[in-house]
Formats: structure tokens, C-alpha cells, sequence
């Protein structure tokens, strides 16, 4: 889900010891273990060493975005003892929604919630009119004039981040992802490939 390579992975992995680094939770073989990005990718956040780190699922779930709040929740350490029992509950719910999860994929359904413009009926995504056409505003707006990103986040009730989010939203294209394979889903497309591409392009050079 995070686009680290393997090797990459491993070493991390390697020089945080294998160990959950807010609650030193330790895995020889790394089960149990994410690699967390301590500024989100949304914002901007790099697979570099220094924007990785190890956490157990449990304290990786529960980090926050931004990286000040981050730098408070790593500084404040807890028994990993502690956190067993909501571990072991968290990996079989995991793993059964994971299960759940792929299976929706395979058949093409959206499998997390609607994003803007979009419905969940009876677990399919539907188009809802008005909001299709607010976010094909904010993807011309954003390619064809020059307001920049918090401004016109400030426009559509968005953070700066999730606009970023919406924009590279490949969902728009009628596509389902999933640990990270994508592929056609069964909903109508808002956004046209021409369109999307040219604003990929334009946020790849604004960084």
C-alpha cells in the first residue's frame, strides 16, 4: 500500500531493529511490522530513510498525519505489552477484511469509502451528479488557471492534502485499487484520461 520496495523495506526493517519504534514491539521476520511514512505521501512525503520508520499495525493505525502530532506520539513511549491483546484482535479482523477486500476487487467493486462525487449503493459506486460536477470543477480549475492549491482548497471545503488526495484519484477513471494492483471497476468514470494526465503532469512540476 505504501510503494516501498522490498529491499527497501528490509532495510528499514534492519536498522530499527525490527522493532516498533513508539512501543519497541519486536519481530524477527518482521510480521506484525509497517513501514509508516512520517510525512504522508499525500503531503508530499519520500520513500527516504529519513521520512521512514518502523511501527507495530496497532501504533501505525493510530499515528497521525501530521508530522508535528507525529513527533509528540513517538516521543511518548508505551509497553508493547500493553497493546498484546489489541494486537492479536487487530490481525484477525485484519485478515479476515483483508480476505473480504480482494475478493471485492477481483470483481471490480470500490472497496473503501465513496470519494467525492461518488455514492456507495449496495456496496457499488454511483455517480452523484452534483457531486461529479463539483470535481470535475476542481480538476479544470486547477489545470486551467493559476489559483494555487490552498486556495482552491479553501474553495471546495478541502485541506491542502486532500486535494492533492482528489486529484490523483485514479478512481475518477473508473479504476479499483488495491495493495497496490489496479484495475477496471464496474462504476462510470467522472474524469476523462486526457484530463487526468494533464493535471498528473502539472502537479509533477509544482512537487
Amino acid at each position: 500500500m505504501n510503494n516501498v520496495s522490498l529491499e527497501r523495506r528490509n532495510k528499514i526493517l534492519e536498522r530499527d531493529n525490527y522493532a516498533c519504534q513508539k512501543c519497541s514491539f519486536s519481530s524477527p521476520n518482521g510480521k506484525g511490522l509497517e513501514i509508516h511514512h512520517i510525512i504522508s505521501k499525500v503531503s508530499g512525503g519520500k520513500n527516504s530513510d529519513l521520512n521512514l520508520m518502523i511501527l507495530c499495525s496497532v501504533c501505525h493505525r493510530h499515528a497521525p498525519d501530521n508530522e508535528k502530532d507525529f513527533k509528540e506520539f513517538i516521543s511518548d513511549k508505551i509497553d508493547g505489552n500493553l497493546l498484546e491483546t489489541f494486537r492479536k484482535s487487530d490481525y484477525s479482523i485484519s485478515k479476515k477484511t483483508k480476505l473480504g477486500m480482494i475478493e471485492s476487487f477481483k470483481k471490480g467493486l470500490h472497496i473503501t469509502k465513496a470519494p467525492r462525487g461518488y455514492q456507495l449503493v449496495n456496496k457499488k459506486l454511483i455517480v452523484n451528479e452534483s457531486g461529479a460536477k463539483n470535481v470535475k470543477d476542481i480538476f479544470e480549475e486547477f489545470l486551467n488557471t493559476n489559483t494555487s492549491l490552498t486556495q482552491i482548497a479553501k474553495k471546495h471545503n478541502l485541506t491542502t492534502s486532500g486535494l492533492k488526495k482528489l486529484l490523483m484519484n485514479t478512481t475518477y477513471l473508473g479504476k479499483v485499487k488495491f495493495a497496490n494492483e489496479e484495475s477496471q471497476g464496474e462504476h462510470i468514470s467522472i474524469i476523462d484520461e486526457d484530463l487526468f494526465k494533464s493535471v498528473q503532469n502539472k502537479l509533477g512540476k509544482i512537487g
